[in-house]
Formats: C-alpha cells, sequence, structure tokens
C-alpha cells in the first residue's frame, strides 16, 4: 500500500490515479472541505481517506503494509501570509515524515518547490548540497517553508544522519493539467486564460516591468503534470534513486507562447489584453524560470518532456472541453 498525503489535491489526485491505474493499493490523506475537490478521487478506489491528523497513527498502526509514502499535501498558495500555518502545515508534517520513514525503513517523496529559487539570480540547478541550497533566497515565505525541509534533509545526508531508505524531493515548477479547478487564484495559467477566452474574451496577460521582457515575454518552465506523475512513478520503481530534484520541462516558454498554445487548441485566432502588474508584485515577481533536469536525467529518467503545445492541447480538448473534465 502507498499512502499519498494531498491525494484529493492537483498532483496528488493525478499521481492516485496513476497508481491506481498501475494497479498499486493507495490511501489518501487529505481534507475536502466543502468545494468540489471530491470530484478528483471520484473515480478512484482507495483503500482509506482520512485527514491529516491521523496520518502518523495511521501510518504506525498499518506499518507492516506500508510501501512507500509520497507526501503532496501543503499549503501551496505562494501568497500565504501567516507563516506559523506554513510551519504548522509545510515544515513539521513533512519533517516528522522524514523521521518516521526513516526509522522505519519506508521510501519518502515529497514535494519542494521551484519557489525555492527565489528571483533566480542564484540559478535554478538542482544542486541539493547544504551548500548550495545555502545560497538560495525564497522570495516569499511559501517558497522558505519548502527550503526549511529541502536544508534538513541536506544536511542529515551530509552529516550521515538518519534518513529513509530513499528520500526525494521535487521541485516543482509551473505544473498544469486536470483536477487543478478547485485552486482559485492558484490555478494554472493555462485554465486561466481558457476561462477568459472560451465565450469569445481575450487573454489577460501583464505587461512587462523589465527592459529585458517584453510584454507577455515573461517566462516560466510550463510542465504537464502527466510528466510530473510519471516521474514519480518511475522513483517509487528506482528506490536506489534520492536527493532533490528539479521536475519540470527543461524549457522555459513565455505567457504569450502559452496563450496562444490556448487559441491553437480552440482552433480561434489569439486576441490579448494587457495589465498592469499588481503593486504586490512588485520585486517579488519572477520573470524567468527553467528547470535543468540533467541530474535525474543522469540517474536514468530518459522520458522526453511534453511540448507546451502538446500538453496544452491535450489538457484543452480531453479535459477542459469534455463534459467530465476530471481524471
Amino acid at each position: 500500500m502507498l499512502v499519498v498525503t494531498g491525494g484529493a489535491g492537483f498532483i496528488g489526485s493525478n499521481v492516485v490515479a496513476a497508481l491506481e491505474g498501475c494497479g498499486r493499493a493507495v490511501a489518501v490523506v487529505d481534507r475536502l472541505g466543502d468545494d468540489e475537490r471530491w470530484r478528483n478521487l471520484a473515480k478512484r478506489e482507495l483503500v482509506d481517506l482520512l485527514p491529516p491528523e491521523e496520518t502518523f497513527a495511521f501510518l504506525e498502526a498499518r506499518r507492516n503494509e506500508v510501501e512507500g509514502v509520497v507526501h503532496l499535501g501543503a499549503v501551496s498558495a505562494t501568497t500565504e501570509r501567516d507563516v506559523d500555518r506554513l510551519v504548522e502545515l509545510n515544515v513539521r508534517p513533512t519533517l516528522g515524515l522524514v523521521e518516521w520513514c526513516a526509522r522505519r525503513g519506508v521510501p519518502l517523496i515529497y514535494a519542494s518547490s521551484a519557489a525555492t529559487y527565489g528571483d533566480g539570480s542564484a540559478g535554478f540547478d538542482d544542486d541539493d548540497s547544504p551548500q548550495a541550497l545555502a545560497r538560495l533566497r525564497p522570495l516569499n515565505a511559501y517558497g522558505w517553508s519548502k527550503q526549511v525541509v529541502d536544508r534538513r534533509v541536506a544536511r542529515l545526508r551530509a552529516e550521515g544522519g538518519p534518513l529513509p531508505p530513499q528520500v526525494v524531493g521535487l521541485k516543482f515548477f509551473n505544473v498544469y493539467g486536470p483536477n487543478e479547478y478547485h485552486k482559485g487564484d492558484m490555478r494554472s495559467v493555462a485554465h486561466k486564460v481558457f476561462e477568459q477566452v472560451r465565450g469569445g474574451g481575450a487573454a489577460r496577460l501583464f505587461r512587462s516591468a523589465h527592459p529585458d521582457y517584453p510584454d507577455g515575454g515573461q517566462m516560466r518552465d510550463f510542465v504537464w503534470v502527466g510528466d510530473c506523475v510519471d516521474l514519480v512513478l518511475w522513483l517509487l520503481d528506482h528506490p536506489e534513486v534520492s536527493g532533490v530534484f528539479n521536475c519540470g520541462s527543461g524549457k522555459a516558454r513565455s505567457f504569450l507562447d502559452l496563450a496562444h498554445a490556448v487559441f491553437s487548441a480552440l482552433d480561434e485566432e489569439p486576441r490579448i489584453e494587457w495589465m498592469d502588474m499588481p503593486a504586490e508584485l512588485a520585486g517579488r515577481y519572477q520573470y524567468f524560470t527553467e528547470a535543468p533536469m540533467e541530474r535525474i536525467r543522469r540517474l536514468g529518467w530518459t522520458q522526453p518532456a511534453t511540448s507546451l503545445e502538446e500538453g496544452v492541447r491535450t489538457y484543452v480538448r480531453d479535459f477542459l472541453l469534455a463534459e467530465d473534465p476530471y481524471r
């Protein structure tokens, strides 16, 4: 049995679907609340579904059945201002799982974030040595909460401290795909653009305030959620691989490219409206992100990345335009 925390969320529910498709038994840890998140799991067969506060009691009671933990549960809003909440829900549970999995000899894969790279001035290489991680300066408390865990794991590894037999942190970049519909303003730009244009409207993109980037030319590493899921499954099949790794496409693309991909998937001509960047983003906005993927590829990960155009086309035509958009 595999335990997936955050299994009703965006990436988590896609992981759960893939594991079920492989015939793996899955227990999910999450809260469903009063939104439509339950639909992310509506097609799944689960061993159990439990709230986060019961995680460690469940793990201990079923310790002889647990083959691995995929920890994706967290406050994922980059705008979260309550830092104590981030410590309570992002830092402490992850460090607790590192300790429990080390004690019980259980593999652990957990979600880090590209937000740990801050403005990118220190680069995006996923060097997970304590010295390299110490140079990173996240721009927000969410990114910092992920950095705390990465640095602690790196320190334990460097000093020969107690770690699970496999422990992997994945620095997710700009993931898009089905089952993100509950995320509100934190859902992908691909979904936001689709919502803006499907009734004949225009895609609304930020003007640039940086001389090196034209309007709409701000760049991100947009990664199809299926690629992220495939990497998680590959890691579960390769327990000899440990470390903190990027999880992206390896290719930065502009927001304008993304908007054009949505229009192309809809067989429509592009319509763009420009907006000034909100004042609250000034000084905290990333103009470029790109995930070097060489480290994980040197360890055997060979699957080619899904192109932006292919991923957006699949998302729009197979999910967003479908009667049932859920995976």
